[in-house]
């Protein structure tokens, strides 16, 4: 599963790239500090922290919704699931989970939630907060135990007791609140803020998924600072699609240099970036692309 063309149920290499290395931020919704800087610098006056950030809030709820329109977020998952489990249908994936021995434990549900990264942890303790008598409550010891590390000890019936609950629409939900909350609605918001439309809304998402929300070099937020070396946001006055091929130049250097994740750049090469250079920011179909040598095709 670690090579480079692996074409099903490849979640856990990309997803969630934080872990204790990488500076991560669990579940953080708001900006960086250089983004949150960037904010307070377009006030156009000495106001606070507070001042910033309420004008970053009505400047952002002003915004069409761009990725988070309902069709276009639908769009937004099943190019996700194109790379990640190699299909377009992305409800398919609540009761997948699998070990793929690329040090993260179990991989599991339709984010690649994993036992080594926290997030499947604070997924099924939020969810056993809700709903006690779960089938995956009695787990949470050993959860807590391996999470950080590629360790599968006491998880013995995990992956069948994950499989049963998946079955249950609440856990269904849980999945993709987690999700939201963790990946997609941070990515937008900060898209937003960088002042990017809905295809870079999609690439912040997908980087966040991939790399995770962390500061590390190779996390999203170091990738952005990579690409802020190279390129203003729109927001900043650059071009967006300048901004953008720096962006994604930045995190195919971080897929090459193959530390956490496969090298593949399939996703960035034959997807986002031809999306981008055949100039369609608003990510409208028809779209055409290719992941590990596989095609899809999205009418419009």
């Amino acid at each position: 599963m670690l090579l480079a063309l692996a074409p099903l149920a490849t979640a856990a290499v990309f997803l969630l790239g934080p872990d204790p290395e990488a500076d991560r931020v669990p579940g953080e919704s708001g900006p960086s500090s250089s983004a949150a800087a960037d904010g307070a610098a377009k006030t156009g006056r000495d106001g606070g922290p507070d001042d910033a950030d309420r004008e970053t809030e009505e400047r952002i709820a002003k915004m069409p919704a761009g990725l988070a329109a309902p069709g276009k977020k639908e769009l937004a998952l099943q190019l996700a699931a194109s790379a990640d489990n190699s299909t377009l249908e992305w409800r398919t994936l609540y009761g997948y989970i699998e070990d793929l021995q690329d040090g993260r434990g179990y991989t599991a549900g339709i984010a690649g939630f994993c036992t080594g990264t926290h997030d499947l942890l604070g997924l099924v303790e939020r969810y056993s907060e809700a709903h006690p008598d779960n089938g995956l409550a009695a787990y949470l010891p050993a959860l807590r135990e391996v999470d950080g590390s590629d360790s599968l000890e006491g998880l013995e019936g995990f992956p069948e007791a994950w499989e049963a609950e998946a079955e249950v629409p609440a856990f269904r939900k849980a999945q993709e609140r987690e999700r939201d909350q963790r990946y997609f609605d941070p990515a937008v918001r900060m898209a937003k803020i960088d002042g990017l439309g809905t295809l870079g809304q999609f690439v912040y998402y997908d980087a966040m998924l991939l790399h995770g929300p962390g500061k590390g070099a190779d996390s999203f937020y170091g990738i952005r600072a990579a690409a802020l070396e190279k390129a203003e946001t729109k927001a900043a006055g650059g071009d967006e699609r300048a901004y953008l091929e720096a962006f994604l130049d930045a995190r195919r250097a971080v897929i090459r240099e193959g530390k956490r994740f496969q090298r593949d750049t399939s996703r960035v090469d034959s997807a986002q970036r031809v999306f981008l250079r055949n100039g369609n920011l608003s990510l409208s179909t028809p779209l055409t692309w290719e992941i590990y040598g596989e095609r899809f095709h999205l009418p419009g």
